[in-house]
């Protein structure tokens, strides 16, 4: 077994030798049997301390990869093989890619600015609601602290939903929603449910790193469509259409990461033509549906769900720690869905959904939503300047910040139907073609930014990045806008 540790990177070491295990387990070089290194020799072949190599073989024995045996040491699982056996022909390496990416940014050192965060500020949170949410929850309703939900989900919360989802012009009964761990166990409920390994798949390029992970762990075949700025590029997709079939469409509806963009009225119907025509289903990613002040058109709400499933969540604004997401689909998808989330994880929290009905019944989240949306929109205005002054140059500007500039070159070109906001701006230097480039030199400045090539399907180099406008303007990004614009060509 060959491991490459760094210890200077951002991933802890422990992380770093789950993974090179894992690695070496599926790469079939190891057999069921085969003893590891002890911890002590481990700790010696890489001039390391023991204590992540003790914390690593613990966590792989508890993920089933490794047996341990008391006085003899460590061994591959006799079930480990039998694991690998039944993902079948899952794409491990390169789902691994993306599921390393997402751990590096979990694991940043604390003195890090993580520009790229897909998360809101901890500052911006309103912490002391729902810690009130939870006091009451654990006060009145002490059995949802043990026992199981329905896998439906809390009743009271499907409701709630309901109403919320009514101004989206989005109809739907409480039996057409099911509540899921966060919104990405929706879409991997979604992925078993109307997929097999070898289906052909349309995401969009750029778009989210987990998603397209996701897709590969499930064996699937990606192919990307170029995202514009009033959504998929029309003429690529017809292009790609006369060239595959696919099982399914992914669309982030609006404020798409990570461009921002949302997708105008005229691109959502032709969209929907296009997947009655084609036969294929729509999976609307509205995650970041709360953002948005003024609601513009959903798929969902254009198709009435007969071929558009649409998945959205709270965790996003709400909580990262409050797992909350939902689908919402004609009744008979809601049922098979929920008969395989029985199978999988047999229901999910009845407290946390308990925490988050409080909030929006006491009217918690809605106050919540209109701070954070006044305080994001003066901070993407803000970071939309700082940027353009340094020379760096926007996908698209967002909304608020356009306007101010010309009403009337809004009103002459239509864009003002193409909503830009939420938190991210996609952002280039123009002269630079790699933006790897641009993520080595923000270390200098101890910011932590991601290629733009993890937000493509395949990994292809990109000049463009993420940038979360909520940190936008810390002085250390500031630096790093200015010392980026200067790098040569």
């Amino acid at each position: 077994m060959k491991l490459e540790l760094d210890r200077a990177s951002d991933v802890p070491l422990t992380e770093q030798i789950v993974a090179g295990v894992q690695t070496w387990i599926r790469s079939r070089s190891a057999h069921p049997g085969a003893r590891l290194p002890s911890i002590r020799q481990l700790a010696a072949d890489y001039r390391i301390s023991r204590f992540p190599v003790i914390e690593a073989y613990d966590r792989l024995v508890s993920l089933g990869y490794l047996d341990s045996r008391h006085g003899s040491g460590f061994y591959v699982s006799e079930h480990a093989r039998l694991g690998l056996a039944g993902l079948g022909s899952c794409d491990l390496s390169n789902a691994a890619e993306e599921s390393g990416h997402l751990l590096a940014q979990l694991n940043l050192p604390g003195e890090a600015l993580q520009l790229d965060s897909g998360s809101v500020p901890q500052a911006w949170r309103d912490v002391d609601a729902i810690g009130q949410a939870i006091r009451h929850v654990s006060r009145t309703d002490p059995s949802s602290l043990v026992d199981y939900g329905s896998p439906l989900g809390d009743a009271t919360l499907r409701e709630h939903l309901r109403n919320r989802l009514a101004p989206l012009g989005i109809a739907a009964d409480t039996q057409q929603i099911l509540i899921t761990e966060g919104a990405s166990e929706g879409i991997d409920l979604l992925m078993r449910y109307l997929l097999k390994p070898g289906d052909t798949v349309f995401v969009e390029d750029p778009g989210y790193y987990n998603l397209y992970g996701l897709l590969k762990l499930h064996g699937v075949r990606l192919v990307g469509i170029t995202r514009t700025a009033s959504g998929p590029d029309l003429d690529h997709l017809h292009a790609m259409l006369a060239q595959h079939r696919p099982r399914a469409f992914f669309v982030n509806t609006v404020f798409h990461n990570p461009t921002g963009t949302t997708i105008s009225p005229p691109v959502a119907f032709r969209l929907l033509q296009l997947a009655r025509e084609h036969g294929f289903s729509i999976v609307e990613d509205d995650i970041y549906a709360d953002f948005q002040a003024d609601p513009t058109d959903r798929l969902a709400a254009l198709d009435q769900f007969e071929r558009v499933i649409y998945v959205g969540g709270l965790s996003k604004t709400l909580s990262s720690s409050l797992r909350v997401g939902y689908v919402v689909a004609n009744p008979a998808v809601v049922r098979d869905l929920a008969s395989i989330k029985a199978l999988t994880s047999i229901s999910g929290s009845r407290f946390t959904q308990a925490v988050a009905a409080t909030l929006l019944e006491r009217g918690a989240y809605r106050k919540y939503l209109e701070r954070l949306r006044r305080r994001l929109g003066e901070t993407l205005g803000a970071a939309t300047r700082s940027l353009e002054e340094h020379g760096w140059e926007l996908f698209t500007a967002p909304s608020a910040a356009r306007a101010a500039r010309t009403v009337q070159a809004v009103q002459a070109t239509g864009l003002a139907h193409t909503q830009t906001g939420g938190k991210f701006l996609w952002s280039r230097v123009p002269h630079i073609d790699d933006s790897a480039r641009l993520a080595a030199c923000a270390e200098a400045f101890g910011v932590s930014v991601s290629a733009g090539s993890h937000f493509r399907p395949h990994g292809e180099p990109c000049p463009w990045l993420r940038i979360n406008a909520a940190f936008a303007l810390d002085p250390r990004a500031q630096a790093f806008f200015a010392a980026a614009a200067r790098l040569d060509a």
